[in-house]
């Protein structure tokens, strides 16, 4: 062999090497949630426990996404009896709000996807970054889809990107630190957060003391904020605090309010 094919072997193993070496280290952080197949067991249970309480939506079945720190899906789970029991659509959202709230929060400030929502309309401090950050395609849409929120789900174990902006996505403490985000989706955007905030705390994954937000509860920092006002030159209208979230039904509101305080 040449010296120009030794250099060409050399380059091809270490890029390999370098790329086993990166896939290890992104998964290795969903180790704080277990296995693939302990993680997806305590997913889909305390999904399934939240759905089924009241939560001021349509009583559908829900898809939920947990990732880690580094945005890597750890574990996908479905509450219905088969994938097609609950929206095909509600998977990716689920993901792409996991995504979002770990993205966009720190150790000392949570930020929920519903307290993005008046943040980035038109005219808002963050207008713009809905459109950041795409979903990664190749994660989100592999095959086969009957492994479709099981412990194989093609999406764990690939980083899924996506920005969603509306009630759904919380990130996770545990033990007072920010290990990752939760995506809730398959029912109102309202209903989602609340059954979002439910499977956190299932999870024992709501570990938020003295973590700061933008609710104005420091009990529940990362709350959904109702405090949308009509505006007659704003089809959406105005947010007091500028993160707020529309309502969508009294009883999702009035559930929001008296969800679990935070540990």
């Amino acid at each position: 062999m040449n010296r120009n094919g030794m250099r060409l072997l050399m380059s091809t193993m270490l890029a390999g090497v370098f790329l086993v070496s990166a896939s290890t280290a992104a998964l290795a952080d969903c180790a704080v949630f277990g296995s693939a197949s302990a993680a997806n067991s305590a997913l889909h249970s305390a999904l399934q426990a939240a759905q089924s309480q009241s939560n001021g939506g349509f009583s559908l079945n829900m898809w939920a996404t947990i990732v880690d720190r580094d945005g890597t899906v750890c574990a996908v789970a479905f509450t219905g009896g088969a994938r097609g029991d609950q929206w095909p659509g509600s998977r990716v959202i689920s993901a792409q709000k996991a995504n979002t709230a770990n993205a966009f929060s720190l150790a000392g400030l949570a930020l929920s996807t519903a307290n993005l929502y008046s943040a980035v309309q038109p005219g808002g401090s963050l207008f713009g970054l809905q459109e950041s950050n795409p979903v990664n395609t190749s994660v989100a849409y592999a095959g086969p889809a009957t492994n479709f929120g099981t412990a194989s789900d093609p999406m764990i174990g690939g980083r899924i990107g996506g920005v969603n902006v509306f009630g759904g996505g919380l990130a996770l403490y545990k033990a007072g630190v920010l290990v990752g985000g939760l995506g809730v989706s398959g029912d109102s955007s309202c209903a989602d957060h609340n059954i979002a905030w439910r499977t956190r705390n299932n999870l024992n994954l709501d570990h938020l003391a003295g973590v700061g937000g933008v609710s104005g509860d420091s009990s529940r920092p990362d709350n959904i904020v109702y405090d949308i006002k009509s505006h007659p030159f704003q089809m959406n209208g105005v947010s007091a605090g500028g993160w707020g979230h529309p309502q969508c039904s009294a009883a999702a509101t009035a559930i929001a309010a008296s969800l679990p305080v935070v540990q």
